[in-house]
């Protein structure tokens, strides 16, 4: 099969993590030997990736005013080399003969997206309350809650449109690499190439790019090995498989919130509804598992709702 695996920042930087190299890469080793043994036996892999904490970090070190500051595109690119390093490293340490390949890439949006005037995307290292209104105030920054696990700096993240060069990440699949393209959701351009300042979802951009290069699978890593409804209530329950149209209703609901599941919910929607291909929602120590249909809650079209996953 041709699968995408998106792979969250946060599974790279974890809740209590220091940021250092070290513990990222100690991180990225469990991802990587998954991958490799996907590879093994016979799957093509993307790994996508996000980047909230990594640009966040370099947003930081920009504002101590000792060099001069780069634009919000040109660190997304920079964490596009950052964690496809850390990526290939770490599959390499794993399997030093498995080729890797890291792509910049770019995705188109719409300027005139209105995330631009409503910031919802967090970036960098949580606050308690009280600090991150008082830097919000002093860096002008706009702060939010981030899923109730605390405050974050937050910057607009408009909708991906279009995936420019998708067809080489497929040149390079057909070359038995293991390509990782799309980098915190892929450096955010115009339809003319001019850049534009934000944070693109790396879910929504991976289900694009999954269906330029029409994967068969799309995997969506996360926090949890399953999806769960009625969430921190008595009747929570974890779902081994939802269709297009419970997925719909869910996301209509209020059941997949806007700061936890629901661009992964709504993501996979999307790539199931317009491609050929099923999704998968899992955690990065079950990817493997899930791909060979043994774990995580899999999004399915209506069609198939009689079908065992």
């Amino acid at each position: 099969m041709r699968v995408v695996v998106a792979i969250g920042g946060n599974a790279l930087i974890q809740a209590g993590d220091d940021g250092s190299w070290e513990r990222q890469l100690e991180n990225a080793r469990a991802i990587a030997a998954d991958v490799v043994a996907l590879r093994a036996v016979g799957h093509e892999l993307v790994l996508t990736h996000g980047n909230g904490p990594q640009v966040g970090a370099l947003m930081l070190q920009q504002e101590t005013g000792e060099t001069p500051a780069l634009p919000l595109d040109a660190l997304i690119a920079m964490t596009q080399g950052q964690v496809g390093y850390l990526l290939a490293t770490a599959i390499a340490e794993v399997d030093p003969d498995l080729s890797t390949v890291a792509l910049l890439t770019r995705v188109v949006v719409d300027p005139d997206d209105p995330a631009f005037r409503a910031p919802t995307k967090p970036v960098g290292p949580f606050y308690e309350a009280g600090e991150a209104v008082r830097l919000a105030s002093e860096r002008r920054w706009h702060v939010a809650e981030d899923a109730g696990r605390g405050w974050r700096r937050v910057v607009p993240s408009p909708r991906p449109l279009r995936v420019v060069g998708a067809e080489h990440t497929s040149a390079l699949l057909a070359t038995g690499a293991v390509v990782i393209a799309v980098g915190g959701g892929g450096i955010p351009v115009a339809a003319d190439g001019r850049s534009v300042q934000g944070v693109i979802d790396k879910d929504r951009a991976s289900a694009e790019l999954a269906l330029a290069i029409e994967a068969d699978l799309l995997v969506l890593l996360t926090g949890v090995p399953r999806v769960a409804v009625d969430f921190g209530t008595r009747w929570e329950r974890e779902l081994a498989r939802i269709t297009v149209s419970e997925a719909l209703r869910g996301l209509a609901d209020g059941e997949f919130p806007a700061g936890s599941m629901g661009p992964k919910i709504e993501s996979a929607q999307r790539f199931v509804e317009a491609g050929r291909g099923r999704a998968v929602i899992t955690t990065a120590g079950r990817l493997a598992a899930a791909v060979d249909g043994e774990d995580g809650t899999w999004v399915v079209a209506d069609r198939d709702a009689a079908v065992s996953a």
